[in-house]
């Protein structure tokens, strides 16, 4: 569907800009995007770049624990009806594959579990284009 300048913004485009403006700078270039938003499981891509490529020619385990946490955190303030702040409290990852670095990108599937007054949270599965798990993350998070 092709957007015209009346029409409101999607949900997606909405969680892409409230992404853009609160992420610091170094999370910004990991390239994030927002493909769905819901209340419960939001998905996002982020690009396999050469930077975040290592000398073993995979990408790297910390890009895509800080795309997981920052993921989860998108999902959250999903389903808080907008950002709010947030501490990561425990972020579990496992590695179950290795991604190659030809790889063209990710997809991070992220599912709120359980949202408290003062914790949440969530389950992060990180998918290759072939929709191979390479990753699978839980996450606890204190609403400040």
């Amino acid at each position: 569907m092709i957007e015209h300048p009346q029409d409101p913004p999607s949900a997606e485009a909405k969680v892409q800009f409230e992404l853009d403006t609160v992420a610091a700078p170094y999370v910004k270039a990991l390239g994030l995007q927002v493909i769905e938003a819901g209340p419960d499981r939001t998905t996002l891509r982020m690009p396999v770049t050469p930077a975040l490529v290592h000398g073993g020619g995979v990408l790297c385990g910390q890009s895509v624990l800080a795309a997981a946490d920052t993921a989860m955190v998108v999902a959250l303030s999903v389903a808080l009806g907008g950002f709010r702040p947030m501490t990561t409290v425990q972020l579990q990852t496992s590695f179950l594959r290795p991604v190659p670095g030809d790889t063209p990108e990710i997809r991070l599937v992220c599912t709120v579990l359980r949202r408290g007054k003062t914790l949440a949270f969530g389950e992060i599965e990180v998918f290759t284009p072939d929709g191979r798990l390479a990753a699978h993350a839980t996450t606890t998070y204190a609403l400040l």
